[in-house]
């Protein structure tokens, strides 16, 4: 029986959960035993030294978001049988901490990421962006989109007679985005005074001029609160940390038939079309033009809403996704 290790800082952070987890379903009914393993930031070296064992029994050894130094990246390799690096976020340089502040870039975190990319077999990447980075270093790079389980939401149930419902659903560390369009929602709320922000999220922000309904994340509670809304956005600045992000929250709102604002940056280009399943927004006033006309459109909402849940189906679900990470392991341990 193969064995797989999938690996990663934080075994209940929403990437691992939506990569890794999902993938030891179908590789158990695929006869695989399977592990999950905390791996703690810091101590290069030692921390894969003291999970030498784990390695070395591994059949294949996953490691979703973790950067290795060069030396530890030599040591995992000799440990191990064979290696995939999973990434689905820019984890090459850092994020920036405010609004407005530029994407933090180092050498040493540049050389981590080529060293991992060097150190295993493939690298799964979320998207194209950071596919083409990882080339600079991997052996082979396979593009494999966060996907999602479209049969875990439901179709929006909001209705055209209810107080406009704009949802933005995400981590706290990601609410900066939201403050790039606080004037566009400013404007849009005093021309529609029962307009709602729905935020789903752990926090929340304060704004006066804006009614911002509040919605404590739970995985057991984002179907529905998406279910309720009229329109799913996702706004981002245009960066580097940016560019590589994978577009789940939108993959989110076409699940829930919402149609979409975004900005048109990295992978949202992919999953919104323009047009077709959404609109994209470059900047205020571009996103107050597309939101008014999606407030004051119902049946341009459904047929997007529509035409969103179908490209997600095709594009992003997660039994393809499972497939398709299931099929590359085998093919990793036939060879």
């Amino acid at each position: 029986m193969p064995n797989a290790l999938l690996m990663g800082y934080g075994l209940d952070q929403p990437s691992f959960r939506h990569r890794m987890r999902s993938l030891i379903e179908p590789l158990t009914r695929a006869g695989w035993a399977v592990r999950t393993e905390q791996f703690p930031s810091g101590r290069y070296g030692l921390r894969t030294w003291e999970r030498r064992a784990l390695l070395r029994s591994a059949d294949v050894v996953v490691l979703h978001q973790i950067k290795l130094s060069g030396a530890e990246a030599r040591l995992f390799a000799a440990l191990s049988r064979r290696r995939v690096f999973d990434v689905d976020d820019a984890i090459y340089v850092r994020k920036p901490r405010q609004l407005g502040d530029p994407v933090h870039d180092s050498p040493w975190r540049r050389r981590k990421f080529d060293a991992t990319c060097r150190a295993v077999d493939v690298v799964v990447a979320g998207n194209a962006v950071l596919g083409d980075v990882a080339r600079r270093a991997a052996p082979e790079v396979v593009i494999m989109p966060t996907s999602i389980d479209v049969a875990s939401y439901r179709p929006s149930v909001a209705s055209a007679a209810d107080p406009p419902t704009i949802a933005w659903i995400g981590s706290p560390e990601n609410l900066i985005y939201l403050e790039m369009i606080r004037p566009a929602l400013a404007r849009l709320s005093m021309r529609h005074p029962s307009l709602r922000l729905r935020v789903i999220c752990s926090q929340f922000p304060d704004w006066p001029e804006v009614r911002v309904e509040r919605v404590v994340w739970s995985a057991n509670g984002e179907a529905e609160a998406l279910a309720g809304a009229h329109i799913g956005i996702m706004p981002l600045t245009d960066d580097e940390w940016a560019r590589g992000k994978c577009a789940f929250k939108l993959l989110q709102y076409m699940a829930a038939a919402l149609p979409c604002v975004a900005s048109p940056i990295g992978a949202n280009t992919e999953a919104v079309i323009d047009g077709v399943n959404g609109l994209h927004a470059r900047d205020n006033g571009e996103w107050e033009l597309a939101l008014e006309r999606l407030i004051s459109a119902p049946a341009l909402r459904a047929s997007f809403g529509a035409a969103g849940l179908a490209h997600v189906e095709q594009r992003y679900a997660m039994r393809v996704y499972q497939a398709d990470y299931v099929a590359l392991l085998k093919r990793m341990t036939a060879a």
